[in-house]
This record gives structure tokens, sequence and C-alpha cells, in this order.
């Protein structure tokens, strides 16, 4: 189209009124009551409001609007760079704390200290930042989809136009080109009307004005598993709902036409679309998940320490020996040995080795925080299509009047859907599955095509009419059984015709309510002979016909579902559907899986409810059907309100907010992009078989980083009292700065077998959650423990080895540094499970080697010159004697402790 403008447009744009565009369309009313607005409108009253006309905008009109409400875009993320990236990774709460140690280390000149904490930092951020940065972002593939033309109507322009307020401008625009032309759909505005055909995707939320068996898949949105009929007028019913997604006039962005054709008015663009609304919620910042909260609990519970801790330290070293410079030295080591700074880089590292244990089980994991959230999750909330059914169509059954099966009504049913013409729908597919028939029947050598009187919306069922072997002409019709029913006069019962007495009627309306309430979509099947010279065919040959059957379809379970629920119910995972298809499907199907239904909640019901009454209600419901896009993400943040940990699996545009809101989001590599890009977690297999596997790895995951923190945790509050108690008793520091680090360094060095330690299988039968108070309790009642027999090797030192004086310290500080050492790297075997160690529960053997090889270090290093160098002594023979029995004797108390506690508490 060639536009010629004798007027700057920006001067038109900058003094054109709003009247170019309605003022209703100015004000600040919700999408969804526009859109039920425009669909119980009348025709005229809806292109009036709209300012427009059956034959469109013209392209005046249409740039003026563009200027007034944007481009027909909807939100979206910008990919962040990856030096950006590296950022976030930096900005988790640990990292933070030690980069201030090392900063701090490093400015009072300990630069052995601060090398040590930054090479920590460095190893974990990198492996962290490797794993992430290859996700991709959601919403830029939501942007994505809306790189395509539709076909617009402009009403005829040859002539000089003049429109309101440009006329007195003098502005006049001539167009060359009248009718219909293709426009990328980010310039289509409020009042566009464009024309629909098979294939299409619905370019902007819609409402249909004229239609032509027009079939349009909601799928993406609503979850339905069949196309949805569209037309331009609503029933009396359709008049009451207040969903504009059920309504049978509207047509929206992101769903697709799979046939007919029809010619539509936009209602809404851009954000304010459906789909748009959708965008905003994928868009930003997501939702912390448990695991968030969890590391974030465990972080600030070790910077109270640290706030305590050390300052209490300084200022009692300081003030007992008069050294305030040694005092800040030693703080600042106590300050980091407090801080179990390997905590990244096991997590980490646990999370990684996870990722790589669920790829072999065709899990892909995007977001590897997720996998911890997976072991904990204790409700899945999933749709049903693809999910718990197989995602397709199929002939279920092919029935007479009284319930049998009937092998001529699905013989009638494959003429009928063999020589329709058109796009088939999914009910043709699965009939037209029963090939066997094609060649029985022997289709093209005895029947030919003759007519055909297509499917509308008020006859609601379609015909063909073929010749059978030269002999008579046969009229098929099938479609809805009351609108079947209604032209037929007669009743095929074998080989029997007889008339179709009301009795019969009504029985066979039962027999298909009752199919009905069994999950099962029911069409009607008759026929009529008519002479070879009749034609051609019309509406009106519609009666008099002889109902056969009923043929039933249905969306078949997948063989596995039965089997996964049953494992994700026994491993402490309740099931529930949210959903978009109708209620009596979605229960149907559950029961087909064994899902128990305890009640159903309808879209409408929700949308009725306040949170403190849908919160109570959501606990009891494992249906939630006729949901709208908004209404799963509202469901799924109730539950983690109510203190659930939540996963969602979906695959559609209307999943994507749901999985957003989850702590934990699932989506299948045959999903759409933005689903795919909102979850942390994408299944190669659509089957909840593989996500139960993914699950226990998670559990395993979630149990190796809760031994490293149970074991930080306890030994720093042991640490605490041994430190502030031989602070004040002893004359000297209990162990240099440096032999701290190193001391520390070599502890977390043993830690680093955890990722690839077994986990108990008792362990993983329950979800696991973060629990602060769980970590505090077993850290009150373990850490004194080593406290006692630090005590004692205090003990041991002064008084058996007589390393009590200044002169002397060096022996005591070696002594300490050997049994700490052995200690906090023996303790693991005790804390890693709930039974007796060794005997109930072994380690994984590399780990048992890391820790074999941290305890030969620890011993060695007195005796070399890296030792001599760090303030270090040879230990008499007779310490080892001393450090076995003390050893043996915190094995045992600790081990009685644990059991009692595990006993009083449980193990978590």
């Amino acid at each position: 189209m060639a536009i010629r403008l004798r007027w700057p447009v920006e001067n038109t744009l900058a003094a054109v009124s709003p009247g170019a565009l309605p003022q209703e369309e100015l004000q600040a009313e919700s999408a969804n009551e526009q859109l039920l607005l425009a669909a119980r409108e009348s025709t005229d009253e809806l292109l009036a409001r709209l300012n427009t006309s059956a034959e469109g905008l013209s392209a005046l009109q249409s740039e003026l609007r563009l200027a007034k409400v944007g481009p027909n875009q909807i939100a979206h993320e910008k990919p962040v760079s990856w030096a950006v990236q590296l950022f976030k990774t930096f900005r988790n709460p640990l990292v933070i704390l030690l980069a201030s140690l090392a900063a701090l280390s490093l400015l009072t000149g300990d630069i052995k200290a601060a090398m040590i904490i930054t090479t920590m930092i460095l190893f974990s951020v990198l492996l962290r930042f490797s794993q992430e940065y290859r996700s991709l972002r959601a919403a830029e593939s939501l942007r994505l989809m809306v790189h395509t033309t539709a076909t617009v109507k402009r009403h005829d322009a040859r002539k000089d136009i003049t429109l309101g307020l440009a006329a007195d401008l003098g502005l006049h625009l001539a167009v060359d080109v009248a009718g219909q032309l293709e426009v990328p759909i980010d310039r289509l505005v409020p009042g566009d009307v464009v024309i629909l055909a098979a294939g299409d995707m619905i370019p902007a939320d819609v409402r249909v004005l004229r239609s032509k068996d027009l079939f349009v898949s909601q799928a993406a949105l609503t979850g339905e598993s069949l196309p949805v009929e569209k037309h331009s007028v609503l029933s009396p019913r359709q008049m009451e709902i207040r969903e504009p997604l059920e309504l049978e006039n509207l047509c929206f962005l992101g769903t697709n036409v799979i046939s007919g054709s029809a010619t539509a008015v936009v209602v809404e663009t851009g954000e304010r679309t459906c789909l748009g609304t959708l965008a905003k919620t994928v868009t930003g910042v997501r939702s912390r998940t448990s695991f968030d909260r969890g590391i974030s609990e465990v972080s600030m519970l070790l910077l109270r320490f640290m706030a305590v801790m050390a300052p209490a330290v300084f200022l009692i070293n300081g003030i007992s020996k008069g050294n305030w410079g040694e005092a800040f030295f030693f703080a600042l080591s106590v300050a980091v040995g407090l801080t179990p700074e390997m905590l990244p880089m096991i997590v980490t590292a646990n999370l990684s080795r996870g990722a790589i244990a669920m790829a072999k089980q065709k899990v892909i994991v995007k977001n590897i925080d997720s996998i911890q959230n997976l072991g904990a999750m204790n409700i899945l909330c999933t749709d049903k299509t693809g999910t718990l059914t197989q995602d397709r169509i199929v002939l279920e059954k092919h029935l007479d009047y009284r319930g049998r099966e009937c092998e001529e009504a699905l013989e009638l049913a494959y003429l009928n859907s063999f020589h329709q013409t058109g796009l088939k729908s999914l009910l043709d597919v699965a009939v037209l599955e029963h090939i066997e028939l094609h060649k029985a029947l022997k289709v093209e050598k005895n029947f030919a095509k003759i007519d055909e009187i297509p499917f509308d919306f008020q006859r609601r069922r379609m015909s063909v009419v073929v010749e059978e072997e030269n002999h008579h002409h046969e009229l098929i019709s099938k479609g809805a059984v009351e609108e079947i029913l209604a032209v037929c006069s007669n009743l095929k019962d074998g080989p029997v015709i007889q008339p179709l007495e009301k009795d019969i009627h009504e029985q066979v309306l039962k027999l298909s309510e009752d199919l009905n309430n069994d999950g099962l979509r029911v069409i009607a099947v008759a026929y009529k002979e008519v002479p070879l010279q009749q034609g051609p065919y019309a509406l009106t040959d519609e009666c008099d016909l002889t109902f056969v059957g009923l043929i039933a379809f249905l969306d078949p379970p997948k063989d596995s579902a039965a089997q996964a629920i049953r494992d994700l119910n026994h491993d402490g995972v309740a099931v529930k559907v949210l959903t978009g298809d109708n209620p009596v499907i979605a229960r149907k199907t559950c029961k087909d899986v064994g899902l128990a239904v305890e009640e159903v909640l309808l879209g409408q019901e929700i949308e009725a409810m306040d949170d403190a009454r849908l919160g109570e209600r959501v606990e009891s419901t494992t249906i939630f059907a006729k949901l709208s896009p908004l209404q799963k993400s509202r469901i799924i943040k109730l539950l983690r309100n109510r203190g659930h940990v939540v996963g969602f699996m979906g695959d559609g545009i209307n999943d994507a907010a749901a999985l957003r809101e989850a702590d934990i989001g699932i989506s299948v590599d045959t999903a759409v992009d933005i689903a795919k890009e909102s979850a942390d977690i994408v299944l190669l297999e659509k089957s909840l078989l593989v996500l139960n596997a993914g699950v226990m790895e998670g559990r395993r995951t979630f149990g190796n980083i809760a031994k490293y923190i149970k074991m930080g945790t306890s030994s720093a509050f042991g640490n605490m009292f041994s430190m502030l108690g031989a602070s004040i008793v002893l004359p000297f520091l209990p162990m240099l700065p440096v032999q701290i680090l190193l001391n520390n360094l070599l502890y977390d060095f043993s830690q680093t077998g955890i990722p690839f330690d077994h986990v108990d299988p008792d362990y993983l039968k329950d979800p696991r959650k973060w629990r602060l108070n769980d970590i505090r309790s077993f850290m009150v009642f373990i850490g004194p423990v080593s406290s006692l027999f630090d005590y004692a090797t205090f003990a041991l030192m002064w008084f058996v080895f007589s390393a009590n004086t200044v002169e002397s310290q060096a022996l005591f500080q070696t002594g300490w540094f050997v049994e700490s050492l052995m200690t906090q790297t023996l303790i693991v075997y005790i804390i890693r499970t709930a039974h007796i160690p060794f005997l109930q529960s072994n380690p994984a053997p590399l780990m048992a080697l890391v820790t074999i090889v941290v305890m030969a270090c620890g011993i060695a290093i007195p005796y070399t010159t890296i030792g001599s160098a760090l303030g270090m002594v040879h230990l008499p023979l007779v310490y080892y004697a001393w450090l076995a029995a003390i050893l043996l004797c915190y094995c045992l108390l600790t081990q009685l402790v644990k059991t009692w506690y595990v006993r009083r508490f449980g193990y978590s």
C-alpha cells in the first residue's frame, strides 16, 4: 500500500484530539470487562463503540490509533549479558559474606586467608555460572511468537478521505489499493477487521463477526484437548458466562484456526490481551523458592554467630592478653572458621552432580537450585492432557441404542469421515484410524461420493451422500446426539428397522448422558436410502433418517500414569489436577489413573472466592477445572502460602504464569517455547514416571546438602564454646590464626566427598524441605558435645603434657590442631545418617577416601616444614594413644546423643 501524505504526520498526531479513538477505549477498564462487553454487544453496537465498520479502518485511522495505543506487542524481558548474569551469581548472601571477610583479611595484611577464601568463592561462583548462563529468557520466546502478519480489511479509499479533525487541518490521504492486505500483527489496533482462515494464528483478542465452520484450538491457553467451535452469536446460556475464554464468539491471541474461516474485529491488542496479561506475570523477578529462603536463613544464622562470637573473642583476648593486634587477627580467623566457606561450593557441586544424574533420567535441569526444590516438593499440580492422558483422541466405543457394540455405526461413521471435504477434525482422524474398514468396505469400489451437506452450528451435524454399487444413494449423517435424533423417524435394531418411539428417544439420550459422565464425547450416526435419480441435495433432505447408533471418543489415560501416581503418593507427593477442560472428563481421567477425587472446583467458583476461603478449599480439592491461566497461578500461590512446596507441570501458554509461581516449574520438550523457558526443569518424556525419578534425585541432593549444613552449624556452635572458654582461661591463643585457617581449609576439603555420598533409603521416602528450627535444634544438641572433648584436650595438653606456659604454647596449639581436625572430620560419619555408621549405613568410597587423606595430612603436617613454618611442633607418640581414646569416646557419645535426638525429634 502506497500512502501519500500532504501534511506532516507528526503535526497530525500532535494535533488530533483523543476523539480519533473512542473515549470508552481510553477508560481504565480491565481487559476481561472489555472482552465481555464486546461479546454481548450486537455487531452494530460493537462496531459503533470501536468507531469502525464492517469494511475495517482506513489507513489514517489505523495510524492514529497505533500512535495512541501502541504496537500490538506483549511484555518481554531482554536476555541479560554474561556479565550481568555473572554479577547475579555473585549476589549470593554467603558469597557476599565471604567476599567481605576476604577483603578485610587483605586490608589487614592476612594475605593467606584472603587467598584461601577467594579461591573458594571463585570456584563456587564460576561453576554455578556455567550451569545457569545457558538458560534462555522466557519472555523473549513469547515475543518471537508474534513475528507474523495478519489479513486486514481497509475500506475503499481511492478518493480523498477526510476524517474528522484531519479535514479541518487540511490533511489528505490517498490509498492505491482497496480491500484486503497483509500487515505485521504488531501494527494491529482495536477496530481493525481481520480475515481468518485455517492455519492462521489469531493475531489479537477478537470478536467474531461472521464465521463458517470455524474451529479454533485453544489448548495452549485453556488446556482443552479438542478444538472449540466459534461463531458470531451467543446463546442465552452463554450470555451468563463471566469467563471470556469460554465464550464462543471470542478468539484470543496465541490460539490458532484449525478449520473454517471467519471475519472478526480486533477488541484488544498488546498487553491488554489475555496472552499479554500472562506475559506480564512471566516477566520480572520470580517468586523466592523454599531453597532460596533456606539458604538465606542458614546464612543469617551464621551471621548472627559471627556478630556475637568475633567481637567477644576480640575483646576477651585483647583485654586478657594485652596484644590487640594479635587479638584482631585471631578474631578474624575465628570469624572465617565460623563461616562454612565451602557451603556455596558444596551446594553447587551437589546440585551440579544432581543435574548430571537427572540428565541420565531424561530430565534436563535449567535452574540447578530447582533440584532441591524437586526433592522437597510435597504437592504436584499438573495439567491433564498429555500428562495423565495420551494427548490424542481415540474412538472408544460404537454402540446401538441398547448400549451393545454396533459395527454398522462405526462403518457409517467411517464412510462419512472419509468422504467429507476440508480439514479433518480430531474426531474424524480417530474414526479414520480404523483402516481395516477401508479394505473391508472396499470404499473406493463400492461407495462413490455424490454430494455433501456441510456442518453448521445451527444444525450441529454434517452429511455426505454416497452411491452404493450403483444401486442407491445413501445419505449418512453424524453430529450432536440431540440434533441427529431430531431428524430421525426410525431406529435400526440389528436387521430390524422400527419407528423411533419416545421411550427409545429418551433411552438414547440417557445412554449418551451416561457416556458423557464417563468422560466420553459422543456423537450420533444415522442414514437413509435415497433413489439414484435424486439430486442435488440440500438441508431439507436431512429428514426421516434411521438412527443407527452412537460413537464415543476419549483422550485415553497413559499406561504409566496410574503407576506413577501410586509411586508419587507412596513417596509423599500429593497430585492435584489443574485443567482448562471440563470437570466430567477430568474426573473420569482421574478415576482411570487411580487418583482419588475429594473435591472439584470450577473456575467460576474460584473467581467468587476470596483468598482466605479459597486457601481452605485448595487443601482438600483434587480437581480444578475450567481454569483461566491466572487462576492456576493463584492456586499455586495459595498452596505455597500454606507451607507447601509446590511443583507445577504444564506445557501451554496458559501454564507460563503458574510455572513461574511454583517452587518448581516443570515442562516438556514438546511444550510451547514460553512454557519451556518459564520452567526450571524440562522433561524429555512427558511422563510422571520420569518425574518421580527426578524427585528421588532431588531428595538425594537435599540430603547431602543437609549433611554439610548440619556439620557446619554444629561445628561452628561447638567451636564458639571452645574458643570462648580458651580465650578466657588460657594465657595464650589456643591456636594461631594461620593454624585456624589451615584447619578450616583441610576440614572443608574433607567435605568435598559429600556430593558423592549415599543417602539412606528411608530418608528418601518423604519430601524434605528447609526447616531452620530443625537445623538449630540439631546444632544445639550435637555442637556442645565437641566442646566437651575440646576441653578434655585442653586439660590433656595443660596437665599431662605441661603445655601451660607461653613458652610451651606451640605444643598446646599443635595438639588442639590435630584433635580438632580429627573430631570435625570423623563426625561426618555420625551425622551423615540417622543409623549406626558402618553397621547400618556405609559411606560412599570416595567420601571415605577423602576423609582418610585429610586425617593423614592433619597428623603428618606437624612433622613437615609447612608445620614448622606455621608454628607447630612434633607431638610425643603417647599423645596419639590419648587422642585415640578421646576420638573413640567422642564418637560413642555423639552417636548416643544423635540416637536420642532422632527418636525425639526425627532426622530431617
